[in-house]
């Protein structure tokens, strides 16, 4: 039986705010953004990916303090260049850190405007073998 990871709530204090920070500057599609008297709920999605990030004001994602989600993980192909991307869309992000010069040692960071903190790992192979083929994107609307 396959268990997938697909939704991380992410702690925020400003909707609004979020949503702008994960789309505009770090790229995530936007889902979904739900709105009515019971809830606001937004769904954001990085490019290539299966796992989606939930911002808004269900229970659960009221019982956490905003910005005190730290450890969350993305990777990509070349840091450098996603790093770059970032630093271009008005992110700061720390400097490039290879820790093992092994496919999968190098790493920066960033943080959303409430401090969650985010670490970017690059593995090159994904560039050949990604999660998610290109071809299969199309079903998950990236």
């Amino acid at each position: 039986m396959d268990w997938t990871l697909e939704v991380v709530i992410v702690p925020v204090s400003d909707i609004d705010r979020a949503i702008a920070f994960y789309r505009d500057q770090v790229g995530f599609a936007l889902d979904h953004h739900t709105v009515n008297e019971h809830m606001t709920v937004a769904q954001l999605t990085p490019p290539g990916s299966g796992c989606s990030i939930v911002v808004g004001t269900l229970p659960a994602q009221n019982a956490m303090t905003p910005g005190t989600l730290h450890g969350l993980q993305l990777v990509v192909a070349d840091a450098a260049a996603a790093r770059r991307e970032l630093v271009d869309r008005g992110v700061p992000c720390s400097e490039i850190t290879a820790f093992d010069e092994r496919d999968g040692g190098t790493f920066f960071g960033f943080q959303d405007p409430d401090g969650n903190s985010w670490a970017v790992q690059q593995i090159r192979a994904r560039a050949e073998r990604p999660l998610i083929p290109l071809e299969a994107r199309a079903t998950f609307g990236g």
